[in-house]
């Protein structure tokens, strides 16, 4: 349960507008006055994925360290690996003031922020600092509104960040960036796909270093748009998939003038629609090709859930915004008290165990 210290927090966080209060959240992070995580880890739930060891298969979605500030206290709160970003090679504003708003009785939240972010160097430099030291930090990339190639926007990010990066991920589907989502698209897809993993392979034989290649897809595809993504990722040499990204979709939201906000809606809401295309896109690419699930984890039962529709890592953001920061260790707890009761080794063995059901579900 949330403590109530935690309780407090989020109250004084809400007095706030949500923007505001997300960098109020950040400001608390970089003081370094959080508690850390004081769980003696789980070796259950540890797994080698993509080539690299996470302690655990709980993950910071990108979205929330935008600038790389602080993936090394969200990591001390019990996070398996965090992911920074969007990063995108020039500094840009975002879309313009209010854009991100709570929906508190649903648990969710809509924005349209926009790729908002310091750009390269800014983050190239905070990551440089903290280089050399432990934990899994991924970088998302992404292209700037106003660029005239976006896939040299990503191919300057792999370039950028390689000596950096513990993995990547090239986020084509974010909603609030025109036209982004069209790279999704097969044939921009393919061409996308080959001149990313074509840096990547280039840096690779002049560091003798592999930084794994995720690819981020949204949750707002078509069946065939599904088949499209599955057919060329598997004739690249893509490392994973994270499924998904937010919703256009505002089925089932309980406050009618928010759903009409523009932008990408993300939590609890978002869980059944990400989780059933997840399975759908597992069914697709086989049972090797790593995937992270993403979209309305909010607890250690449904993080388990997507690892039983075919993924093998999950990522949070949302529901935390809701739950505080004490939410990591306690799904963490959750997830072991759960091993306990379905008497496995590690986690991995019931990754797909439900694939079935979410194949089947209406969403």
């Amino acid at each position: 349960m949330i403590d109530r210290l935690a309780l407090l927090a989020r109250r004084g966080l809400f007095l706030f507008d949500a923007e505001t209060a997300h960098g109020l959240s950040i400001k608390a992070l970089k003081s370094g006055l959080m508690p850390a995580c004081s769980l003696k880890p789980d070796a259950r739930l540890s797994q080698t994925v993509a080539g690299l060891v996470f302690p655990n298969p709980l993950g910071m979605a990108a979205g929330y360290d935008k600038n790389a500030e602080v993936p090394d206290a969200l990591l001390s709160l019990g996070f398996g690996f965090a992911e920074v970003g969007t990063l995108t090679p020039k500094p840009q504003a975002g879309n313009p003031k209010p854009r991100i708003f709570r929906l508190e009785n649903d648990m969710a939240v809509i924005n349209r922020l926009g790729f908002n972010n310091g750009g390269h160097d800014a983050a190239f430099e905070r990551l440089s600092a903290r280089a050399g030291k432990p934990g899994l930090v991924g970088v998302n990339i992404g292209a700037n509104k106003d660029s005239e190639d976006r896939i040299a926007d990503y191919v300057l990010g792999i370039r950028r960040f390689y000596p950096l990066a513990s993995y990547f991920t090239a986020n084509i589907s974010s909603p609030n960036t025109p036209g982004l989502r069209d790279l999704q698209a097969k044939d921009s897809l393919s061409a996308l796909l080959a001149a990313v993993l074509a840096a990547r392979a280039q840096e690779e034989g002049r560091t003798g270093r592999r930084v794994p290649v995720f690819l981020k897809i949204a949750p707002d595809l078509t069946e065939e748009g599904m088949d499209d993504i599955a057919e060329v990722v598997l004739a690249h040499d893509l490392d994973g998939l994270i499924v998904s990204n937010t919703t256009l979709s505002r089925d089932g939201l309980s406050d009618p003038k928010l759903a009409k906000e523009a932008g990408g809606l993300s939590g609890k809401p978002l869980f059944d629609k990400s989780t059933a295309v997840l399975a759908r896109m597992r069914k697709r690419v086989g049972p090797d090709l790593p995937i992270i699930g993403v979209g309305g984890v909010s607890s250690a039962e449904t993080a388990l859930e997507k690892i039983s529709a075919g993924a093998d890592l999950v990522q949070l953001y949302s529901c935390m915004v809701y739950q505080g920061p004490g939410m990591p260790a306690e799904l963490l707890r959750g997830l072991s008290r759960l091993l306990d009761r379905e008497q496995v080794a590690n986690i991995r063995e019931l990754r797909d165990s439900r694939l079935n059901h979410w194949l089947a579900a209406k969403v």
